[in-house]
């Protein structure tokens, strides 16, 4: 049985407007809507994959939008950064020139553990970055998304590493390197570089040491939750058993029906999850009409008419067109 943690799987964060973050995610950044949804835990809102072309596990970055929900802060004990994958150095260079025609807040190239980045942030101030490829060996890229107005040779091709700002380093050192078989690799000043499995930019975590700031405040525009990658189910009912041993406040296994996941407090108000690589989000639709429409998994599909009636509409009928 393969156990082993493989990498980043997905990133689910808040935002005040699922349709400017469609908007931007699709015609901006050139990812795919692939699944239409809601929050399986709270009907009333609806919950947005983007990801490549195939939908693939550890591109996708998901959104919530809670209805009335305040803006987040930002401080410590959070998850602070998502990066996303490019091919190469000159791409940031393309991002700079996009971002500027945009108009979307963005730094300038930077360096950062041998790897060139571009930080940059959306409408909420949620905080991204794109980080190169060029050097990088470890878990391989996604698909560009074939229907993107993006050259796919400048393309985001999946999630990089992921920030974590902690006020207790020693703590989250503990639970990456001793429970989930992380190897600090490096630090540069207070950013220390985590990898697991096969490494490099799919499968890292950064975390950043910060004991002069508040806490961090839950709300649109800050991360929800961290996901990280497992083979199958078999593999996740070990890792339940073991954070249920280790006693880490923890969901149990959860039936998601794109993938099985669990869900646990790595640190105070810091959540992360564990999530299999399938079946997928192709399971209920075709590859030519994903995300077109509100899909439901098997276990909500009798509540239709009770969730459509929530839910306000939000067409994303031009999901699959050319941008």
């Amino acid at each position: 049985m393969d156990t082993k943690i493989h990498g980043i799987h997905h990133v689910t964060a808040i935002t005040s407007s699922a349709e400017k973050i469609y908007r931007l995610f699709t015609d901006v950044l050139g990812l795919r809507l692939i699944k239409k949804t809601v929050n399986q835990d709270d009907i009333e809102t609806y919950h947005l994959y983007f990801t490549d072309d195939l939908g693939s596990a550890g591109t996708d970055m998901t959104f919530f939008d809670f209805p009335g929900i305040p803006k987040g802060s930002k401080g410590t004990n959070s998850i602070s950064r998502t990066s996303f994958r490019v091919k190469s150095d000159a791409s940031l260079d393309y991002w700079i020139e996009r971002f500027n025609e945009n108009k979307i807040e963005h730094g300038e190239i930077q360096e950062r553990f041998g790897k060139k980045y571009l930080e940059f942030e959306d409408f909420d101030n949620q905080r991204y970055q794109l980080i190169s490829d060029e050097n990088n060996q470890g878990v391989p890229s996604g698909i560009p998304w074939k229907k993107a107005n993006i050259p796919a040779e400048h393309a985001l091709v999946g999630l990089g590493p992921v920030f974590v700002t902690v006020s207790d380093f020693e703590h989250m050192q503990r639970v990456l390197v001793g429970v989930l078989g992380f190897k600090l690799v490096d630090a540069q000043g207070s950013f220390h570089l985590f990898e697991v499995g096969e490494g490099g930019n799919g499968a890292s975590i950064i975390v950043e040491h910060r004991d002069d700031l508040p806490e961090a405040q839950e709300g649109f525009g800050n991360v929800h939750h961290l996901a990280l990658r497992v083979t199958d189910q078999e593999a996740l009912r070990f890792w339940i058993d073991k954070i249920n041993q280790l006693q880490f406040p923890h969901s149990g296994f959860v039936e998601r029906f794109y993938f099985k996941s669990e869900y646990f407090r790595a640190a105070p108000h810091i959540l992360f999850e564990l999530a299999t690589d399938g079946p997928g989000f192709l399971e209920d639709e075709t590859y030519e009409n994903a995300g077109e429409k509100i899909s439901l998994p098997p276990f909500l599909e009798s509540k239709r008419k009770e969730i459509e009636e929530f839910v306000r509409p939000f067409d994303t009928s031009d999901a699959n067109k050319p941008r």
